[in-house]
């Protein structure tokens, strides 16, 4: 397949996550539409770089026990859906073991993200701070949610290098 078709379905995976990124932050939803694009990437880019159906399969299962995971995460409402779907898709694409940095990745920039957070909702802050409308208004209000959608995409986006997906990518030149 073309190089260039291969270097375009490698830069979906950054553009898709960051996309859900914004998207979350400014909405608190994550389209399906996002993850099923994540997805697709994934199997057109398996297929232009040719990978072995062991190596796909290993990335269906790693995604399928993510979604699973990320169901159960749902189910007791600790996370959105868009969250466990965005999860899974992109475990999908990192595959074993950087699925293990993303997730360390992911919660750790959560934690960060919830201090952050955390602290323009307290009252002190928000006793200084302009009066804020839309989007960042809804962000910084007390009781609201955490898009956490931000720090799975930014946990992705860390551990992207370190997919095995990319040493095929690098192979394939």
């Amino acid at each position: 397949m073309s190089t260039i078709f291969q270097i375009v379905l490698v830069v979906a995976f950054p553009a898709l996550a960051i996309a859900a990124a914004l998207k979350d932050l400014t909405s608190y939803t994550i389209p399906n539409g996002i993850s099923l694009a994540l997805a697709g990437a994934f199997f057109a880019l398996a297929a232009a770089l040719g990978l072995p159906l062991s190596e796909v399969g290993g990335h269906v299962l790693v995604g399928a026990i993510a979604l699973i995971g990320g169901m159960a995460l749902f189910a007791l409402g600790w996370i959105g859906g868009g969250d466990a779907k965005l999860t899974a898709s992109c475990c999908l694409w990192l595959g074993w073991p950087a699925t293990q940095g993303f997730l360390l990745d992911t919660v750790v920039v959560g934690g960060v993200f919830a201090v952050i957070l955390l602290t323009l909702r307290a009252p002190l802050v928000r006793a200084h701070m302009p009066v804020a409308g839309g989007w960042f208004g809804r962000l910084t209000a007390p009781g609201e949610p955490a898009p956490y959608g931000v720090a799975i995409a930014i946990g992705a986006l860390l551990a992207f290098p370190a997919a095995d997906l990319i040493r095929f990518v690098h192979t394939s030149y």
